[in-house]
């Protein structure tokens, strides 16, 4: 296929040492893999998902995701804003709601730019990387890569809610979404089809803020993949991820639990089953090493 290009939007977790910092390696390899261009947007700033809510207002916290938007706008003006983070996914895309309904927001905001010598349309798609790779890719082609299959593997797709409400992927039901099973078995390995919390709440900021009822939801996730024996979970969401794997050994020692569960991302599936190494795939950066992807990259 001839390449693709894409305005990209890489989110703060995304940095070097930053909590997903292995999410975006793992997605630069299966963009090699895949001739998928992005071209970062120049000068980006946080799309305030957490804190934009703490104060201030709607118009800073719209305005800070419109900044993004008018500077890709300027950059890369015919393509559309493609995000990693289903959090920045889900901020960015919202805005773009919100400055279309309201045209007095629209209007504010552009004020507010005006400052920096910016102004927004928001005129171009704000895109999910999974959309893309639905969308303009399908799974027939994805599959086509396939080095590597991962065979003998059982993985739960857990969705997460911010790829799943109030957007949602197109076609996709918002109480049983398919898309994670769909690449799970694209690449070789079976999908826990009856993964119930695949679109559960990880609490998300409630994890610093009331870590005792995000430590619940999580037990709940990490026990149904667990019940459908599952070696492992894939999910799209950064913060999902993070909470999902980093929060075990304290639900362990709370719950008498004894989870060990690995929580990757569906770009390191997929770059272990283009062929990637174990560090092209940013297996490395796993608090809770998923040893059968790390066997089939033959680390």
């Amino acid at each position: 296929m001839a390449k693709k290009s894409y305005s990209f939007y890489p989110g703060c977790s995304s940095q070097k040492a930053a909590s997903a910092s292995n999410y975006q390696v793992s997605v630069n390899s299966m963009c090699d893999v895949l001739d998928i261009e992005l071209n970062e947007i120049p000068d980006w700033n946080c799309c305030s998902a957490s804190i934009g809510y703490a104060g201030g207002g709607e118009l800073p916290r719209l305005a800070l995701s419109a900044r993004n938007m008018a500077l890709s706008e300027q950059a890369h003006p015919n393509q559309d804003i493609v995000a990693t983070c289903a959090a920045c996914w889900l901020a960015t895309k919202e805005t773009q709601e919100r400055l279309h309904e309201d045209g007095d927001l629209m209007k504010e905001t552009n004020q507010a730019l005006a400052e920096a010598g910016l102004r927004v349309k928001a005129d171009k798609k704000i895109r999910h990387m999974v959309e893309v790779l639905i969308e303009d890719f399908g799974y027939d082609e994805l599959g086509k890569h396939v080095k590597k299959p991962l065979e003998g593997l059982k993985i739960a797709g857990y969705v997460g809610c911010q790829t799943n409400r109030p957007f949602g992927i197109a076609g996709e039901s918002f109480e049983n979404p398919k898309y994670l099973d769909k690449l799970i078995t694209t690449m070789g390995a079976e999908a826990c089809e009856t993964y119930e919390k695949k679109v559960s709440c990880c609490g998300g900021a409630l994890a610093f803020s009331e870590p005792e009822k995000s430590q619940a939801l999580i037990k709940d996730i990490i026990e149904s993949a667990y019940d459908n024996g599952a070696d492992m979970i894939v999910t799209p969401c950064p913060v999902c991820q993070m909470n999902v794997e980093v929060y075990q050994d304290q639900i362990n020692a709370k719950y008498g639990t004894k989870f060990k569960m690995p929580t990757v991302y569906y770009s390191t599936l997929m770059s272990v089953a283009y062929g990637k190494s174990y560090k092209e795939a940013g297996l490395d950066g796993q608090m809770i090493p998923a040893k059968d992807l790390e066997k089939i990259a033959g680390k």
